[in-house]
């Protein structure tokens, strides 16, 4: 196996989005992305079971196109990765499977990764092939922080190896940022899905024509930075979604018109602000001086905006990845794949299980002979 440049096909499959990506190195080769967004519309969210079969009829032409794109055959390949968690659990089974048969049938080494993980490795590819040089081979920053906003997950982690060393700070403890702008696009009649919908209408409103609440910000959740509160890092934005509820409801029942672009801008502001306080917050406590957002939600105007401020402000460098690739998808997968082939680690093998709630401290399943090693030393054989 070539562990310098090795050619890694990365295969993501955890929610609507079907993905491969091929990369040498830490050069993007292609990216093909399938979405299955349109067939959930009519439902307001996705759906797993439609989102499952979406994938079954996506995945081998999206491999065929990516093999096209990047002029390489199967043959070519030094190892595949696949997305195994977290995510629905019948998508990612969908992807495990199709990676297994592949790795089956070549015989090329697999590795299962973690999808929030690979939102970060992201940082580490070059858009241009042949661009990877000694000098312009992208890294990671030393004391590097990830701030990841998607519609499953909002967390803050602190990345000291991408490989085998992931600290989560904080997270949301009930929806995520882009559940609840879902939640809130349906109260207001905006269609799914809501992020997009809101970012539009918000531009046209008013900010601070109404105040909604930021969740987990009272300090008996946010202590001290001595003697920090449980969720000094972490969000809750239900009851967000509620106060939104309530107050299209208080405009309806004095027979007055819903002012739906001020509750979406006012709603949006919510949602941002929270974030970016406490990331950078966790961040200055942390001693954290880069940043990495990533994540779907990535790709709201106001959230990049003020994220920039703060960060800047802050003294703390934030790093965006291209929108196409903040968005779920094979690339980021690959790139973890070769960070791990390039570190030396062992492939995960074929017996591992797809998990839903793959922990993000969990980089990537490990083989069988790591976890029999991990045994005999008497140390719990959690994954990389």
């Amino acid at each position: 196996m070539n562990r310098s440049q090795p050619l890694v096909l990365g295969i993501e499959s955890s929610c609507d989005e079907t993905g491969v990506g091929i990369v040498r190195g830490t050069d993007l080769l292609t990216n093909t992305v399938s979405s299955s967004m349109e067939e959930h519309v009519r439902f307001g969210g996705v759906i797993p079971e439609i989102a499952s079969r979406a994938h079954l009829d996506a995945f081998v032409p999206a491999l065929q196109a990516a093999l096209a794109e990047a002029d390489v055959t199967l043959d070519d390949v030094d190892a595949i990765a696949v997305t195994s968690g977290p995510g629905l659990a019948g998508a990612l089974m969908v992807g495990v499977c199709a990676a297994k048969a592949l790795a089956v049938a070549t015989g090329k080494p697999l590795y299962a990764i973690n999808h929030l993980v690979a939102h970060v490795g992201v940082g580490l590819l070059n858009s241009r092939p042949g661009a990877a040089t000694d000098t312009e081979k992208p890294v990671l920053p030393d004391n590097l922080g990830a701030l990841l906003v998607s519609g499953g997950h909002t967390e803050i982690l602190r990345i000291r190896s991408i490989t085998d060393d992931v600290e989560l700070l904080g997270s949301t403890i009930d929806d995520a940022a882009g559940e609840a702008y879902d939640k809130v696009a349906r109260i207001l009649g905006l269609g799914y899905p809501g992020g997009p919908a809101i970012d539009r209408l918000a531009r046209e409103g008013n900010a601070k024509a109404i105040r909604f609440p930021r969740g987990l910000t009272q300090p008996k959740y946010m202590g001290t930075a001595e003697e920090p509160g449980r969720h000094r890092y972490d969000w809750s934005f239900s009851g967000l979604k509620t106060a939104v509820a309530r107050c299209v409801e208080q405009f309806e029942a004095a027979g007055e018109p819903v002012p739906v672009a001020d509750i979406a801008a006012a709603f949006q502001e919510a949602v941002v602000d929270v974030i970016t306080s406490k990331a950078v917050l966790a961040c200055r406590e942390r001693g954290i001086t880069d940043v990495l957002l990533g994540g779907g939600v990535a790709a709201n105007s106001r959230l990049r905006q003020l994220t920039e401020q703060r960060c800047s402000a802050a003294g703390i460098t934030l790093h965006v990845p291209p929108l196409d690739l903040c968005t779920d998808n094979g690339a980021m997968v690959a790139a973890l794949g070769a960070q791990l082939v390039m570190a030396g680690i062992e492939p995960s093998g074929i017996n591992f299980a797809p998990d839903s709630s793959m922990p993000v401290t969990t980089v990537s399943a490990k083989s069988e002979s790591q976890i029999r090693a991990f045994s005999a030393l008497g140390t719990p054989s959690a994954a990389t």
